[in-house]
């Protein structure tokens, strides 16, 4: 494992980008790092809420859209929100319902916090994210296990059918993945297998934080 020996940017506050496949177990991870430092401590900032509307994507039927490359999201609207958290701003998130695939009325007030977990597929390969980081991690898993997971989450909590989760990884998820996800390793400063599971990269993620706060 690579030296840390990344700095804090601005205010005393440690952004963190979080990245690897869906399924990697990336928000497992999150999980575990603010169940060890605490709420009040971390702040999870989730590049999945910058999904653009439906009505903004270049095709209106929702099994035709590629949900995993860079131009589903927002980006620059998050790297902007992003760098507002950094300089101690409050900022209004969107909220994305992802049974209908468009952003509710509703929205989140987010308020700066000393560490800052920015979380998603893509959030190291969009350089106007990496830029506002302080430490890059990739979370690795084996292709059979993201895609288990995958299933069990968009079935289970998104009412989304087997056939229709399987045509979506073998259509876009796979190909996106090996196309923006996968190289995007290369920027990261660590690279953990197994995410939140791996109880001792979780020791050195939260002792790499406690040693800046």
């Amino acid at each position: 494992m690579p030296a840390l020996h990344a700095q804090p940017q601005q205010n005393d506050r440690i952004v963190i980008g979080i990245a690897g496949g869906s399924g990697s177990g990336k928000t497992t991870l999150c999980r575990r790092v603010i169940e060890r430092l605490g709420e009040e401590r971390v702040l999870l900032f989730q590049h999945d809420a910058y999904y653009f509307d439906l009505s903004r994507m270049p095709v209106p039927d929702p099994a035709r859209i590629n949900y995993d490359h860079p131009s589903s999201l927002e980006t620059e609207l998050c790297a902007t929100h992003l760098r507002d958290l950094r300089q101690g701003k409050t900022v209004t998130q969107p909220v994305y319902d992802f049974s209908t695939h468009r952003r509710t009325p509703e929205t989140r007030l987010l308020e700066p916090r000393p560490v800052i977990l920015v979380e998603g597929i893509l959030v190291l390969a969009e350089a106007a994210l990496r830029e506002h980081m302080d430490l890059k991690v990739f979370v690795d898993a084996d292709a059979d296990v993201r895609i288990l997971r995958r299933m069990e989450r968009d079935i289970v909590e998104r009412g989304r059918s087997l056939a229709s989760v399987r045509d979506q990884y073998y259509g876009t998820v796979r190909p996106s993945y090996e196309q923006f996800v996968a190289p995007s390793r290369q920027h990261a400063d660590i690279i953990i297998p197994h995410g939140g599971e791996n109880t001792p990269a979780v020791d050195v993620l939260v002792a790499f934080i406690d040693a800046r706060l």
